[in-house]
């Protein structure tokens, strides 16, 4: 029992090592991904405004040498398309934040590199505190937070891995990852321990579980929804014949287009939909073992449906006339942070029967 309590301890402390390491690797990935923006060549940057704007801006006619005449014929101008229709562009996505070039992709790959390097870090720290406590690893809000991180990392990496353009999630989730280990190690960290017997269950491993990962791909989404806001302000801006300011252009431009945006975000939202749904179904089952009752309207449970009630309305604006672009993306973003209160203002400032572990 000694030798086994000790070895719990060693895992212990080891996994809390491990979390350490992987921010200060989370860190360096940060600062690669800053010299990415930063030191990336701006070039491609503006040859794609320029072709968002150049049809106000180049004259409507270009003279060619046709080689087989011998002579030279007056061609019309090619129209640079900026709405195919009313509410909708047709614009290029921008090159990256590497701006298209070499050296700026360097730096990118270097980025890439040190968050797969600090994913390892943190998963073996989260399998570590797992085999610690021999349970699921997600009984207490560090728990939780510290696995978030690592899924919304690994799902980030799967997309790379399936050759999806989704490098432009790199700086916002790293930052936000480097949040959310820092806030879960200082004011969330719970020493590890055996659950309460509400919890000791195998529908923690299916509920729980299930959860980290829908809020992991709700966060990529709400990434891109926030991003595709910006984006399409600044779209708006060039078709109206407006002058973004330099950081606008700089940033903005090295983005997908809006509409490749908004078409990421509501396809990384509809598809986890449905396993959102299950998980409101699985801690419904889960409660009616533990408490004797499928659903009692408890702060959690409340906040669970809420935020289901969000996304179904997401989506459904989505398919509705009128309501497509910034009112959908508007009606995500609400979803999204009523996820985020159903976490932590729920678990910290409102008491109810899910409060089991303080923090």
């Amino acid at each position: 029992m000694i030798l086994a309590a000790e070895t719990n301890e060693s895992l212990a402390t080891l996994s809390n090592e491990l979390v350490y390491a992987s921010m200060a690797v989370y860190t360096l990935a940060f600062l690669a991904h800053i010299a990415e923006w930063v030191l990336g060549s701006r070039s491609k940057v503006g040859r794609t405004a320029a072709a968002l704007t150049g049809a106000a801006t180049e004259p409507a006619t270009v003279t060619v040498q046709v080689k087989g005449a011998g002579g030279t014929t007056v061609l019309d101008r090619p129209k640079v398309v900026t709405r195919s229709a009313s509410g909708a562009r047709d614009v290029p996505d921008g090159p990256g934040a590497a701006g298209g070039t070499v050296k700026g992709d360097l730096y990118g790959r270097i980025a890439v590199s040190l968050t797969v390097l600090a994913f390892a870090l943190e998963a073996a720290g989260v399998v570590s505190r797992a085999m610690a406590v021999q349970r699921a690893p997600w009984g207490n809000m560090y728990e939780f937070s510290t696995t978030f991180s690592t899924v919304a990392v690994g799902t980030y990496l799967g997309f790379l891995l399936a050759k999806k353009n989704v490098r432009w999630i790199g700086l916002p989730l790293v930052t936000t990852v480097l949040l959310d280990l820092g806030l879960a190690t200082t004011w969330l960290y719970t020493e590890s321990d055996q659950l309460v017997p509400a919890l000791d269950s195998y529908w923690l491993w299916i509920h729980v579980s299930t959860a980290i990962f829908c809020g992991a791909v709700f966060y990529l989404g709400a990434v891109a929804t926030l991003l595709y806001l910006f984006r399409d302000s600044y779209e708006n801006k060039l078709a109206t014949g407006g002058q973004p300011g330099a950081f606008a252009r700089s940033v903005l431009e090295r983005l997908p287009s809006a509409a490749s945006l908004d078409k990421f975000s509501y396809r990384v939202n509809a598809a986890i939909f449905p396993l959102w749904t299950f998980t409101i179904i699985a801690g419904a089952i889960w409660a009616g073992d533990a408490w004797g009752r499928y659903w009692g309207w408890d702060a959690k449970e409340v906040w669970s449906f809420i935020t289901w009630v969000g996304y179904a309305a997401y989506l459904h604006a989505r398919a509705t006339a009128g309501w497509k672009g910034r009112k959908a993306a508007y009606i995500a973003l609400i979803a999204f942070a009523c996820f985020l209160f159903n976490y932590y203002g729920v678990n910290i400032f409102v008491s109810s029967k899910h409060s089991y572990a303080g923090v």
